[in-house]
């Protein structure tokens, strides 16, 4: 089954809420990739400025954060999968590695456990997760 909604219909996205620590390279991540992967980065972008910025010491260890290993449901297919978030240097599909860079990478930062997140995919269709669990375990 394919899903198509114009960008202007899309779903309210939920609050999402990023440390302090990462914000700032977050954004500039974006900004660096806007030639390499235009509608990633603009995405990211886009999360990143409408997120709220907290302190390191504040943020809730539930979050999606960059590490976080997240397990997530895609709402289209019903596929239920176990990730951990990292940058793109990182990144290693066989390892479930997945970047920031990516279109399930950048909607996963800042969501907590219960959210969900619907996005437009490039060939027009939507795209849409829902995280199940997240673990902060920092090494």
């Amino acid at each position: 089954m394919t899903i198509q909604i114009s960008p202007d219909k899309m779903p309210t996205r939920p609050r999402i809420v990023i440390p302090a620590s990462e914000h700032a390279r977050l954004l500039a991540l974006a900004d660096a990739a806007e030639k390499r992967t235009p509608a990633v980065a603009e995405f990211l972008a886009d999360e990143l400025t409408r997120a709220d910025v907290v302190k390191d010491e504040e943020f809730d260890p539930n979050i999606v954060r960059m590490g976080s290993r997240v397990t997530y449901v895609d709402e289209v297919t019903g596929r239920t999968r176990t990730i951990t978030l990292v940058y793109p240097d990182a990144a290693d599909i066989d390892q479930n590695r997945i970047s920031i860079l990516t279109p399930i990478g950048a909607a996963l930062i800042g969501l907590s456990p219960g959210q969900s997140i619907t996005w437009p995919l490039p060939d027009g269709r939507v795209g849409s997760l829902k995280v199940v669990e997240v673990s902060n375990d920092q090494e």
